[in-house]
């Protein structure tokens, strides 16, 4: 590649995507690159299932982006972190993790379905209609709230967003990171001014690994590309983001995989807290230590002990 010609930039095409895809072009661009974003679509674009479970296994929105990478038709990829697979192309990197947005889970709710005391942190009246298509979130809910009515709901966040809006459902489950960067580039309008918005604690109703983080992936032997995203990489971010990606590989995570896990820096030490659903019970496990990379394992063996006889 010539040292200046512009970078191609793979991305899906959601406004989500091209959203958070915009912000690391820009970071690009103040670093001097010239930046051109180029759509692809993935398999998990064009699967209408109602459940992620039901599109196949994880990585059906990254596969034709990294494929593209391999090839040589991008040179770099920005994805959702939590998207990515633990696995991925030998040839492939992740050379930068920005810092990481807020990566809980939001519950939003048509008023007339609010329900509850100061203490009632689901305040959902009794069989509430929530709409979500990740196992995680129906498991949590399940656990929780067993009372709700937990039915599936698909599509970019403006869509899902409308079709609470429509009455569809009483609730709907959505990332934190994705409605602030949506409502950061005023995508959303005022969809949101008719519904209550609730932050669930990551602590208690534990998000996806690395959710709210993106992943920018570029090739290994791209030395000038390398070098330009090294300077977007946020060192508290990637630990957080790695602890909780190793506890996933352990629990060979994926797409209809119930699992959760959150690391935050606390005290001058990282927490993680996990979550597993197994045969229908929800088990938790958290620990603590200085060194975030050894806190993936150390999770998974407490996790593996509880859901043990």
């Amino acid at each position: 590649m010539s040292p200046h010609a512009a970078l191609r930039l793979g991305t899906r095409g959601s406004d989500l995507a091209r959203t958070q895809s915009g912000t690391v072009a820009a970071a690009l661009e103040r670093l001097g690159a010239t930046v051109e974003l180029v759509i692809i679509k993935t398999s998990g674009d064009t699967n209408t299932a109602g459940s992620f479970a039901s599109i196949g296994p994880q990585g059906v929105f990254v596969r034709e982006i990294e494929q593209a990478l391999v090839e040589r038709r991008i040179d770099l990829a920005v994805h959702s972190f939590k998207d990515l697979p633990t696995k991925s192309p030998a040839e492939l990197t992740i050379a930068a993790v920005p810092p990481r947005v807020d990566p809980a889970d939001l519950l939003l709710v048509r008023r007339e379905a609010l329900s509850g005391g100061a203490d009632d942190w689901l305040p959902l009246k009794r069989g509430a209609r929530v709409g979500t298509a990740s196992a995680r979130r129906r498991a949590w809910l399940a656990h929780f709230r067993p009372d709700l009515a937990v039915e599936p709901l698909r599509g970019n966040v403006p869509t899902r967003v409308s079709r609470l809006e429509e009455g569809r459902f009483d609730a709907i489950l959505l990332a934190a990171a994705g409605v602030e960067r949506l409502q950061a580039e005023q995508r959303l309008g005022s969809a949101l001014a008719g519904v209550t918005v609730l932050r669930l604690d990551p602590k208690r109703f534990v998000p996806a690994p690395a959710q709210g983080a993106l992943a920018v992936q570029c090739r290994r032997d791209d030395a000038r590309v390398l070098d330009m995203l090294a300077r977007l990489d946020d060192a508290q971010s990637r630990a957080a983001v790695t602890a909780e990606r190793d506890a996933l590989a352990r629990a060979e995570g994926g797409c209809d995989v119930a699992f959760g896990a959150y690391c935050a820096a606390e005290g001058g030490k990282h927490e993680l807290v996990a979550m597993l659903e197994r045969a229908g019970a929800v088990h938790s496990a958290r620990v603590a230590g200085a060194d975030a990379a050894s806190l993936g394992a150390a999770v998974w063996t407490k996790l593996v002990a509880s859901v043990r006889p």
